[in-house]
Formats: structure tokens, C-alpha cells, sequence
């Protein structure tokens, strides 16, 4: 069976972690301070705080931001629940909108509409690992400006929605040459086992504000709120005579470990070499895929964007779900893993419950129903990359063919 998203995991990585496990430190301490330093050097950001996931990380801007009951997040239909759960769990309101057909991005135009004076912030989500229109949306959170009603310290400052970037996919990715982690206020990494760079679970924020706030003050603000709101982290403790600590908010339990940031200090040494292999990956399947009439290849890049080629979205042509289902399982039965990415949040039963409607996001939907994600990872053989291509083909035929005879 060809795994679908198996962790690139070297002999450097092992070292690492067993060199964290021998050195007494496990807990947040000395190596996720460097991860930290590494990543926001990758990144170029002004400041970046490496937490337990890429969901603690939006909720913990959210938070920061002030977000709270009769405020509106606006958010793409099509991503993971945890974009809009984080919404749910600060009292908000998760407003979504329509997608793009082309890249399965939120669609601006859309966006604009669904803006109200409730609106806090715009959580933009990089499907697959391509960015969003970042320009569009900077300008779109300055033009409305007057609209804004600030309700929190931190808005006032701000004096604009806040454009927090759900980048769980794109770490690598660029617009215009710039990467990710500098195309928003905050940009936020997810390091789940599954994605290109990964700590096991984990995740990072980078920052990336206007002057009128003080970097410093802003990280040292969300690494209280990140350890129950405590003024010192564990580290800081042992130093001589440096027990005392004080709690000056409720805060909540997302810090990352050391021995996680292991994994992710080693991992990162090599992160560019991931990158070039996922992309002769990407490229194979787009040599194969675009001479298929019945499927469309995803977009990874354009002039001004370029993916950082997290996932392979293929899409059917002229398919119902049920047939892209079957399709799905005949592939398995050729012992090839493939996923779908992702399933709409009005389809979910949490959401759906909520009153949120599929028939509103028509894109979403089409691009849903048609979607298969093919394996992408660095040890995939050139030899598997066909194996898998030949799957998908023979089960579309087996799936499709017998239908069009039909008709």
C-alpha cells in the first residue's frame, strides 16, 4: 500500500530528539526558543511564538484581538473545522463565504460583501499551500476602515479588521516573491505530523504589525496567554534564585515542548530540499494529469504566486459525489491512499446544526464533490508517482467508462 502523507523523519531528526531527551530539558526551554529564532529568520517576520498547534494559534490571536459573543469572523466554506471552531470557542460568529473555482481560496469579491460593522477579522485559508490574494485583501480591511467599530485596546490600536492568516499549509509558499508569514497582521503555521514541515503537532505564529505596535510587547503578551498567564515560563524559573512567578491572566495551555521543536530544528535544515522534491512530485503528476481529458490539474502557481505543493488536489470532470466516491475506492482497492481536502463546513453536522446551508456556497461544493488528493511526500519514488497515476486512471475508466456507455 502507497501510505498517503507518511512524515519525512532523517537519521538528523533522531539525533535531535534523542540529544533533547538526553539533556534533561523536554518542556518548552532552550530548543523551542531556537526553533523560534530559525523560523522567524525563514519567514523574515518581526516576531514568531512556536505553540502545541496551528489551532492554538488562531484562537490565540482571536483572543488577543479581543474577538468575543456578537462579533463576525469572516472565513472560507471550504476548509478544516478548525478555522471556525476557534470562532465558536471565543463566542463569535463564523461568517462564511464562497470560494474561487480556480484555487479553492476564499473569493474576495465575495468577501466584500459579507463585511458588516460587527466584522473583526478576515481569516484567509491557503488551501493546498497556495496563498491568497493577500494584496486584494490588505486593501480590502484598509477600505473599510470607517465601517470598523473597535470594542478592545488592541483594535483601537489596530483601527482596522484584523487579516489573520490561516497558513496551516503554505509554510515556503510566496506572493510576489514574499513568503508567507509576512502577507498578513499574524500568519499561522500548522506542524501536524502530515504537513511539509512538521514537530509531530505543533504549530507557529508570525507577526507581521503596522508601527504603532511594539513587536516585543505583542510576543511577550501572547506567550503569557499561551502558558495560563503566567509571567515566567519553566526555564525562566531555574535560574538562581528566580522561583517566583505571578499569574496575570487566565490564560490557556499551548506551548510547544522541546522535544517536539527537535524534531522541527532538524527538519528545518532540510526544508528546502522537501520543497524541490514536492515539486518534482507536483510536476510529474501535472505531466500525466493534463493529458487526461476527463480531470483538472490544480493551479500551484501564477506570476505572482508560487504553491508550496502541501497537496495534489485533482479534480474529476462532469462527476457526481457518489462517483467521485467510487472512483476514491477503486484507487484503494489498487492499494493507493488518497484523501479528499476538504469536506465544506456546511456539510459538517456541528455547522450544518447552526443553520449554515451547502446550497449557499455553490463553488465550494462543486469543488468538493469532483476533489481527490493524490500522495505527495518526500520519499515517494518516481516508480510510485506512476503507480499512482495509473490507479487513478484505471479506476476513472473502471467508475466512468461504463457510465458513458450508458448514456
Amino acid at each position: 500500500m502507497i501510505p498517503f502523507s507518511p512524515p519525512h523523519i532523517t537519521d538528523d531528526v533522531v539525533e535531535e530528539v534523542v540529544a533533547a531527551l538526553k539533556s534533561g530539558w523536554i518542556t518548552t526551554g532552550p530548543r523551542t526558543r531556537k526553533l523560534e529564532d530559525e523560523l522567524n529568520t525563514y519567514c523574515n517576520a518581526q516576531a514568531t511564538l512556536c505553540l502545541n498547534s496551528a489551532t492554538a494559534g488562531l484562537e490565540l490571536m482571536l483572543r488577543w484581538f479581543g474577538v468575543k459573543e456578537g462579533d463576525e469572523v469572516i472565513l472560507p466554506a471550504y476548509t478544516y473545522a478548525a478555522t471556525a471552531n476557534v470562532v465558536m470557542h471565543c463566542g463569535a460568529t463564523p461568517v462564511l463565504v464562497d470560494v474561487n473555482a480556480d484555487d479553492f481560496n476564499i473569493n474576495v469579491d465575495n468577501l466584500r460583501t459579507a463585511i458588516t460593522e460587527r466584522t473583526k477579522a478576515i481569516m484567509p485559508v491557503d488551501i493546498g499551500g497556495l496563498p491568497c490574494d493577500y494584496h486584494a485583501l490588505s486593501a480590502l480591511v484598509v477600505e473599510n476602515k470607517k465601517l470598523f467599530k473597535p470594542n478592545h485596546p488592541n483594535q483601537q490600536k489596530l483601527g482596522r479588521i484584523l487579516l489573520l492568516s490561516d497558513a496551516a499549509h503554505s509554510l515556503g509558499a510566496t506572493l510576489d516573491g514574499k513568503g508567507t508569514g509576512t502577507l498578513a497582521d499574524a500568519t499561522v503555521f500548522s506542524f501536524h505530523a502530515v504537513k511539509n514541515f512538521t514537530t509531530a503537532e505543533g504549530g507557529a505564529v508570525c507577526l507581521n504589525f503596522p508601527s504603532s505596535f511594539n513587536v516585543n510587547d505583542v510576543i511577550t503578551e501572547l506567550r503569557t496567554k499561551a502558558l495560563h498567564g503566567q509571567n515566567k515560563d519553566a526555564l525562566a524559573k531555574t535560574q538562581k534564585g528566580n522561583w517566583e512567578y505571578d499569574i496575570v491572566e487566565a490564560g490557556y495551555k499551548w506551548n510547544m515542548p522541546d522535544v517536539l521543536a527537535a524534531i522541527g530544528l532538524a527538519s528545518l535544515k532540510d526544508y528546502d530540499k522537501t520543497l524541490k522534491r514536492r515539486k518534482e512530485i507536483v510536476e510529474a503528476y501535472n505531466d500525466f494529469f493534463s493529458k487526461q481529458d476527463w480531470c483538472e490539474t490544480p493551479l500551484i502557481q501564477t506570476n505572482e504566486k508560487q504553491s508550496c505543493y502541501h497537496l495534489y488536489m485533482l479534480r474529476l470532470k462532469n462527476v457526481t459525489e457518489s462517483q467521485r466516491n467510487a472512483v476514491i475506492q477503486k484507487i484503494f482497492d489498487r492499494d493507493v491512499s488518497v484523501n479528499v481536502h476538504f469536506k465544506p463546513l456546511p456539510l459538517l453536522s456541528f455547522y450544518k446544526q447552526l443553520g449554515y446551508n451547502i446550497s449557499d456556497y455553490p463553488i465550494a461544493y462543486d469543488n468538493y464533490s469532483r476533489e481527490i488528493s493524490l500522495p505527495v511526500y518526500f520519499s515517494l519514488t518516481n516508480e510510485q508517482v506512476q503507480t499512482v497515476c495509473n490507479a487513478v486512471k484505471a479506476a476513472v475508466e473502471e467508475v466512468l467508462q461504463p457510465a458513458a456507455a450508458r448514456r
